[in-house]
């Protein structure tokens, strides 16, 4: 527990789950972090989404629209209650505190919630006003309608006091709430104030705040831990667009802007297609996700998946650039299927295991290189042990990713790593080495080599741009005379001192 005298933003920064501290991206961290079983709280405005599918074979006579013959309905919960039901699949023991109305839309949400191990002993029953709702009509898979209901009414004197009463009891001993706030008038600036003071009661420091919202600048005097805006929602926080031909730069640029205006610590933007930028204010390097590309028909409630897992990561302490590409990994879960869905462990471990993908022998990469090459795409290649794989480590990856279009990381035999690091090393071997870069979202193919550097590998392969971590220089580098003899460049990264896995395994067997 964090001492009376220390800041949220102080505590924040101390994982509270030490096996996890410095846990990979690999298929075994999903398990772990249900083993963990954070206890989080969801609070904001619930929706039920709801399918209407069948065949269409003729047209209305009224006007020239499909007849749709509905063979089959399903419902989900929407909004909050999908994060919530995202948070229980993951292995959260999760509360969820919102308004439903007194209809059977309110009870399909209770009984789907309830299915998935959410608590909804926070949930607050108002009879005057309508669940939230928005039903989508699909013509053969096709979308041909939807239409909504809501009410965007505030809700009155007794029933704010009902969901703040709620709001006390769940967030007694909470490891993170969640605040979903998407202008259902289910929270308003009283709950940003009661968010902020309930987590700045003694013992309470450590729990987590993330912050998903159209307007993040409403929750700046809670001080969120993370806040989770997508390009509209920066948008609104930036009063401009994010603006020239690389929006994920622009959004790199505004970091600052964003933190100061979102009174976050970190700010995580989804920009979809484009993946997720992690903007910290602990001096890391920013992060970035790669996405899986999907039809937008298979986007709805990806947010609230990449939300629910982003939090669950947190909440068990694993670091932000680790819960982030976690996060992504369960958005491209989602969106690989139509509809609103939920992302659980096993298929998460799932996806996380695919993205490893197979370590590939030199031949078989130098086929595929060859092709991406001559479909117009920029190959970037980089190397090294990556034995423990530390902050330093992934922000390189991800500063390497971005020079190109296409990362191939050369690892290391394990007999190499021992003639280069000593007889001891490497402390993982090379198939478990290549698993948890091949993981991680900005790597696309992953091979090995044997000899000391990566010369004849490079000449095989030839990528546009050799990039390479470290406290170097390009005359440094054996590899530069290979590179520049064929036409190729040679990138030196960012270095980020104090980070290295010769000082972690040296800080470890001191005990320090």
């Amino acid at each position: 527990m964090a001492a009376p005298e220390m800041s949220r933003l102080e505590a924040w920064s101390r994982p509270e789950s030490p096996d996890l501290a410095l846990a990979p991206l690999a298929a075994d961290l999903p398990a772990r972090l249900a083993a963990v079983a954070p206890r989080v709280v969801v609070v904001g405005d619930a929706v039920l989404d709801q399918w209407l599918t069948g065949p269409s074979r003729r047209l209305s006579r009224e006007a020239p629209v499909p007849v749709v013959e509905v063979d089959h309905t399903h419902g989900s919960p929407g909004a909050a209650a999908n994060t919530a039901a995202n948070l229980a699949a993951l292995g959260a023991r999760t509360e969820f505190v919102s308004v439903l109305g007194d209809d059977a839309d309110g009870a399909t949400v209770r009984e789907v919630l309830a299915g998935f191990g959410v608590g909804t002993a926070g949930v607050v029953t108002d009879p005057s006003r309508p669940t939230a709702a928005k039903r989508r009509v699909l013509a053969d898979e096709a979308l041909v309608a939807r239409f909504d209901t809501s009410s965007r009414e505030p809700l009155d004197a007794d029933r704010r006091a009902a969901v703040h009463d709620a709001l006390r009891a769940a967030v007694e001993g909470a490891d993170a709430v969640v605040v979903c706030d998407y202008g259902g008038g289910i929270v308003d600036d009283e709950t940003v104030a009661l968010v902020g003071s309930l987590l700045d009661a003694p013992g309470e420091r450590s729990c987590r705040l993330v912050v998903d919202a159209h307007d993040p600048a409403r929750w700046a005097p809670a001080r969120p831990e993370v806040v989770t805006p997508n390009a509209g929602e920066a948008k609104l926080l930036l009063g401009r667009e994010l603006g020239g031909p690389d929006r994920v730069a622009a959004a790199e640029a505004a970091g600052p802007e964003l933190r100061e205006r979102s009174g976050a610590a970190s700010v995580v933007v989804t920009l979809d297609r484009d993946g997720a930028l992690l903007l910290p204010d602990d001096g890391s390097p920013t992060h970035r996700t790669f996405a899986r590309p999907a039809p937008e028909a298979n986007t709805c409630g990806a947010g609230d998946t990449f939300t629910a897992a982003l939090a669950l990561a947190l909440a068990a302490g694993t670091p932000a650039a680790t819960a982030v590409e976690l996060a992504q990994a369960a958005a491209d879960v989602v969106v690989g299927r139509p509809g609103t869905s939920v992302c659980g462990t096993g298929e998460l471990a799932e996806r996380v295991a695919a993205a490893e993908g197979p370590l590939l022998d030199a031949a078989s990469l130098a086929t595929i290189v060859h092709d991406q090459r001559v479909a117009g795409r920029r190959v970037v290649f980089t190397n090294g042990c990556f034995d423990v794989v530390h902050r330093g480590h992934v922000a390189s990856l991800n500063q390497a990713k971005r020079l190109g279009d296409v990362l191939v990381v050369a690892l290391n035999s394990d007999e190499s790593v021992s003639r280069l690091k000593g007889p001891e090393r490497p402390l993982n071997p090379l198939a478990d080495r290549a698993a948890v870069i091949g993981a991680l979202s900005c790597v696309d193919h992953v091979t090995a080599f044997d000899a000391d550097t990566p010369a004849e590998l490079l000449d095989l392969l030839r990528p546009d741009v050799y990039a390479k971590g470290g406290d170097y220089t390009p005359e440094m580098l054996r590899e530069t005379a290979t590179v520049t003899a064929y036409g190729g460049r040679v990138v030196i990264l960012d270095y980020l001192p104090d980070r290295s896995t010769t000082s972690l395994v040296d800080r470890i067997r001191s005990g320090s």
